[in-house]
């Protein structure tokens, strides 16, 4: 299945496994946006920097989702990358200095509370996108 004007007919994003990417990074959009602002609403004075990165990080699920869904690549290739680099960074910040870090983050310990899931989700978004976009092509 090709996307209708898709450029190069690029299989879309929102189709086969692309479903399954954004059924997950949908629920993970409503968990970090739900869980962030909870946090900064109740509790912002005892971890404010992992309360705004977990926001951060919802925000960032919110955009690789919509995304994702409506076939938009190149906001998809930049939540996904900026959401990998987001892991990487600050599951390292939150191992090496764990006291900047007195509550966990979405992506603390690179994801370590949720399964590490944080940390794959970007690597197979990355991938699917690669693959979505050649699959038509026969690359």
């Amino acid at each position: 299945m090709t996307r209708a004007g898709g450029a190069g007919g690029a299989t879309s994003t929102a189709t086969g496994p692309g479903r399954v990417l954004v059924l997950v990074y949908g629920i993970f959009a409503l968990a970090a946006t739900a869980r962030a602002g909870y946090q900064i609403a109740t509790q912002l004075d005892e971890a404010p920097l992992a309360y705004a990165l977990s926001a951060l990080a919802g925000l960032v699920y919110v955009l690789a989702t919509v995304a994702l869904a409506t076939d938009r690549r190149r906001l998809a290739l930049g939540a996904v990358l900026v959401e990998l680099v987001g892991v990487v960074a600050v599951g390292v910040v939150s191992l090496v200095a764990p006291q900047d870090f007195p509550d966990e983050t979405v992506w603390s310990g690179f994801g370590q509370g949720y399964g590490y899931v944080p940390l794959v989700l970007p690597v197979l978004g990355l991938l699917w996108l690669r693959r979505s976009s050649r699959a038509a092509s026969g690359r």
